[in-house]
């Protein structure tokens, strides 16, 4: 009795030949680009690619710059965060050295460069809620319940986008850190201002900022004759 093979539909026997011819031409089909990129179109893109040698180059080209790019991005923040750790470190030692109640406050407000920051205020709520100038260059009064507004209940600092006519009695800041500062009966906020985008974000940024708060609180409360918080 006659066998005859299993007979198999004609797209299986062709993949089979495609197959069967890569097999034997693999060096000479990695070279061609545009054949290639109809194999591979999740890696080549729809458009097709003629010179496969110089499509490699333009990748890794685009994929170094992007490397680039970040690394920089990443020494940029670096750099920051550390002249922004020794300023505070800088300021907390002239807080040291402060004499007098108006001289921490003018070591805190001359602080903003060093901190990134346009402007720095002491905040200090008033009883009648109107916001002006004090005889100390560098203090605002604020609104009751203005601190707790900014900061929350519970809250020590928080960084915000917007707020500066209400702190500073000027719009323009884009970056704002503000600190509750702990004064007994006498809340108040230490303000730093940026007119740049995104400034003070960061944990390492805040906890900096934050820890310069606390020294001037304490100075402060020292130079008033307050009782610790």
């Amino acid at each position: 009795m006659n066998q005859s093979a299993p007979s198999r539909d004609s797209a299986s026997a062709a993949a089979e030949a495609v197959k069967a011819y890569i097999r034997m031409h693999r060096a000479q089909l990695a070279a061609d680009g545009e054949l290639l990129s109809l194999l591979l179109p999740q890696r080549f893109g729809d458009e097709g690619v003629i010179d496969l040698s110089q499509y490699v180059l333009e990748k890794l080209r685009a994929e170094n710059q992007a490397l680039r790019a970040e690394r920089d991005a990443l020494k940029s923040v670096n750099d920051r965060g550390m002249r922004l750790s020794e300023g505070v470190h800088r300021s907390m030692l002239d807080l040291l050295d402060a004499r007098s109640f108006a001289e921490a406050i003018a070591v805190a407000t001359a602080s903003a460069p060093a901190f990134g920051a346009d402007r720095a205020v002491f905040c200090i709520e008033a009883a009648d809620g109107i916001a002006q100038a004090t005889s100390c260059d560098g203090v605002r009064l604020i609104a009751p319940g203005t601190v707790t507004a900014v900061v929350g209940p519970d809250g020590k600092g928080a960084i915000l986008s917007g707020g500066g006519e209400l702190l500073f009695g000027r719009t323009g800041y884009r970056s704002i850190a503000a600190f509750r500062l702990a004064l007994g009966q006498h809340p108040a906020l230490y303000v730093l201002g940026s007119l740049i985008e995104n400034r003070f974000d960061g944990r390492a940024s805040e906890a900096d900022l934050g820890l310069f708060a606390r020294a001037l609180e304490r100075a402060i409360r020292t130079w008033l004759d307050l009782p610790k918080s």
